[in-house]
């Protein structure tokens, strides 16, 4: 969308305000958003992963009518992300917890999202219950060059191969610039956060890995790498080993710039666990995107809270409206808030 903008000082990241008369610059303002949607499954038994759950004869009684119910709620909540400013959906969403190509173009033909022209990058994971990370993207905003998986590789105690999910890494051009997006669902924290941390660490390196190839071949590259971390901002796997800030001052040619452990350290999350709010969905930004302004730059970013995606009742007042517990469907939306971020380019 082609707005103008008013910039007057700094709130968490960038604060701005839209002005149709103090500003004779426009921007093309882009939304870009992660979204980890509560196991998006179809209702076939795949007899090669864990999925028998989500099938109508399963513990979740998983039918066609609830499946269509979880997708119209999925639909709703990425078409509204981001629309306060831009008047329309996210350009890019970043997906985890999907199961295969097929819940991905149910969801892109909902009747929230059909009108939006997205098309999808997804591969499948070896992660043993089916779940795989993806990309949507507008076919009019943005043009991919190339997309690649980088798979993680794990062991147990017993040496046997624990499968996970892929890294995705996607390249290409937004509104004509050249950017790179890193799609991640890194290991849970199944058994323990400490007990578990291990497995995130590895995938912390793998995650720093690509990064870093990227800026050997363009010290100035735009990059967001975003996902669902499954560990804190400040943690182990994430802080010291991505080398991230979230003070733009201090950012050097070789920091990543992390807008959402200011908003964790305010009191945001995008996940509650035991009454306590966890920020484990992030956004991760090169040197280039923070500093520059001639090409794509970076405006904010926010946890996408509104009312009706907060638990409005009961044990879990309060929580993300998750669509399913106890073996029952809720018809809410997700266990995690989404997270995004605008990015602008004077017109």
């Amino acid at each position: 969308m082609k707005i103008k903008l008013l910039f007057i000082g700094l709130f968490v990241t960038s604060n701005f305000l839209l002005s149709q008369t103090n500003s004779k610059k426009q921007f093309l303002v882009n939304t870009i958003a992660f979204y980890n949607v509560e196991n998006l499954f179809d209702t076939i038994n795949d007899p090669k992963t864990r999925d028998d759950d989500r099938t109508p004869k399963g513990r979740d009684k998983w039918t066609n009518i609830i499946y269509q119910k979880k997708l119209k709620n999925i639909a709703k909540v990425i078409a509204d992300i981001g629309s306060d400013l831009t008047g329309s959906s996210p350009s890019i969403i970043g997906l985890c917890e999907i199961e295969n190509r097929n819940v991905l173009e149910d969801l892109i033909n909902t009747n929230s999202l059909k009108k939006e022209n997205y098309d999808i990058i997804h591969y499948d994971s070896p992660d043993e219950r089916g779940v795989d990370v993806a990309m949507l993207f507008k076919k009019n905003r943005f043009k991919p060059s190339s997309a690649k998986t980088y798979p993680l590789f794990l062991k147990r105690k017993d040496q046997s191969i624990d499968y996970t999910r892929d890294h995705l890494l996607v390249s290409g051009y937004l509104d004509n610039e050249r950017i790179h997006f890193i799609i991640n669902h890194w290991p849970s924290r199944s058994g323990g956060q400490m007990k578990s941390e291990p497995n995130r660490i590895l995938a912390g390196k793998l995650n720093k890995k690509i990064i870093d190839s990227i800026l050997r071949s363009n010290p100035k590259a735009n990059i967001i790498n975003m996902g669902d971390f499954n560990d804190n901002p400040k943690d182990k796997s994430i802080k010291p080993i991505l080398n991230s800030v979230y003070k733009k001052s201090q950012m050097n040619n070789n920091q990543l710039y992390n807008p959402m452990e200011e908003l964790f350290q305010k009191g945001y999350g995008s996940y509650r666990y035991r009454g306590k709010w966890d920020m484990i969905d992030q956004f991760f930004l090169s040197k280039n995107l923070v500093e520059n302004k001639k090409g794509l730059f970076f405006l904010k970013a926010a946890v996408f809270n509104k009312k009706y995606l907060i638990n409005p009742q009961g044990k879990y007042e309060g929580y993300p409206f998750k669509s399913f517990a106890g073996g029952k469907f809720l018809n809410g939306y997700s266990d995690h808030f989404p997270i995004f971020l605008y990015l602008a380019k004077e017109y």
